[in-house]
């Protein structure tokens, strides 16, 4: 019945926004990826809204509810049947007579399973598609039959493309570049590495204090060049988030310097490689929002490259919907913690595999403990820390790792607005 319920609330909204879209005709912007999605769409929406009327999705609605929910502009009812039925008669009324209506929306598209993005992109037709970073082992693979199949599914936003439509892509991908070879849509690259039309250099942290305080960074779009500083964020994957959002106001209209400018004031959204002050005056990285191997490969290079440190702590949980992946990937992920901390903390089942392959390569046992929950490991992190320790907080979705973070930051009165996952609906299932 539930489910009976949802696919009807589905194909209403999907009804009332066509309708929506085909009265107002926006300018759809859509994003996807495997990685760095959320944080894209909201630089993105820094940049346009003071240029543009602009909507954005809001937090990660990105599914065949998210979407037609933000073209509609409307909430997110969670398991409320009445609020829905509302929503569906709002929609209606907002579909049909709505009068002033966003020059642009900005809309993260995500996949979970395989036709996902077939059907969204059924009755959503992009204006410009931006691809973040499609990983050899992709997160939710364990879904599909192989990580190409998971590539073949996001890649349809592509061919969803209106005819006159623009990708925007990060051209140091290497399947990117392979996956766009033969499309014929005019295509904007952005970068650190490769030279592309807005490449992105000299990207380094920045201190206050001997604090890590954000990132800063180069841009060069032909003969432009502009300095990107970013407060209260680190690691070089949100470089490629900035530059990538640059390039998508530039083709919007938006000068290169005004881009930079806009940025100035960004905040990136929470649990995504925050800088959050911890107890004992220590440094906490947030970025508990979710993991893959890829976004925990980023996040504990830039741990690594962090110089003002006592101690560099990592705290690692499961990576999940991996499949027959996962050990292989979490075993990589210790090799490269070991090198990379001082002391690892792991929670749950799966990431003993990152505590074992970080002592066979090199990591003292001293240093290394596990827990099976975040309860045990926030109480126990909360003992450990000291002065001057920098703590990277990483883990899926599932984990709920916010939690650690809630446990030893500074101030926890401010949870609800720093940290990822503080809704009603979210925090019932503590």
């Amino acid at each position: 019945m539930k489910n009976l319920f949802k696919s009807f609330v589905v194909y209403v909204l999907v009804f009332e926004a066509k309708i929506l879209l085909k009265r107002h005709k926006p300018i759809i912007i859509a994003i996807t990826g495997s990685v760095g999605k959320t944080s894209m769409k909201d630089a993105i929406f820094s940049i346009l809204k003071k240029h543009y009327p602009t909507r954005k999705s809001e937090k990660s609605f990105n599914s065949d509810i998210g979407v037609p929910l933000t073209v509609l502009g409307l909430p997110n009812a969670w398991n409320n049947p009445f609020l829905w039925l509302k929503n569906l008669v709002d929609g209606f009324f907002i579909a049909l007579f709505s009068k002033d209506y966003p020059t642009y929306l900005v809309l993260e598209t995500g996949i979970d399973r395989p036709g996902d993005m077939s059907r969204l992109t059924s009755w959503m037709k992009p204006d410009m598609a931006v691809l973040t970073r499609l990983p050899d082992v992709p997160v939710h693979v364990e879904y599909f039959s192989d990580p190409q199949s998971v590539i073949d599914e996001k890649m349809k936003l592509v061919e969803a493309l209106k005819p006159e439509g623009v990708v925007i892509y990060n051209h140091d991908d290497e399947i990117i570049q392979k996956e766009l070879a033969e499309v014929r849509h005019k295509a904007i690259g952005f970068s650190r590495y490769l030279p592309s039309q807005f490449t992105a250099s000299n990207d380094q942290i920045f201190y206050h204090d001997d604090v890590p305080a954000g990132l800063s960074f180069d841009i060069n779009n032909l003969s432009e060049n502009h300095t990107v500083k970013i407060s209260g964020v680190v690691g070089g994957q949100h470089v490629y988030t900035y530059a990538g959002a640059i390039a998508v106001a530039s083709q919007c209209g938006v000068a290169v310097r005004e881009a930079v400018d806009d940025l100035s004031t960004h905040m990136s959204p929470p649990g995504r490689m925050r800088i959050i002050k911890g107890i004992k005056g220590s440094v906490l990285i947030d970025d508990t929002y979710n993991s893959s191997p890829t976004a925990a490969e980023q996040a504990i290079i830039t741990l690594k490259e962090i110089k003002q440190a006592k101690r560099k702590i990592a705290v690692l949980g499961d990576m999940l919907e991996l499949g027959r992946f996962s050990p292989r990937e979490h075993e990589r992920i210790g090799e490269l913690v070991a090198g990379s901390a001082d002391v690892l903390f792991t929670i749950g089942v799966r990431a003993r595999k990152i505590a074992e392959t970080a002592l066979e390569y090199g990591m003292s046992e001293k240093n290394i403990f596990q827990y099976d929950d975040v309860a045990k490991a926030g109480r126990e992190l909360q003992n450990f820390i000291q002065a001057g320790d920098v703590v990277l907080i990483k883990a899926s979705q599932g984990i709920r790792a916010e939690k650690i973070v809630e446990e030893v930051m500074q101030e926890p009165e401010k949870a609800g607005e720093l940290l990822v996952r503080q809704d009603s609906a979210w925090l019932a299932r503590r």
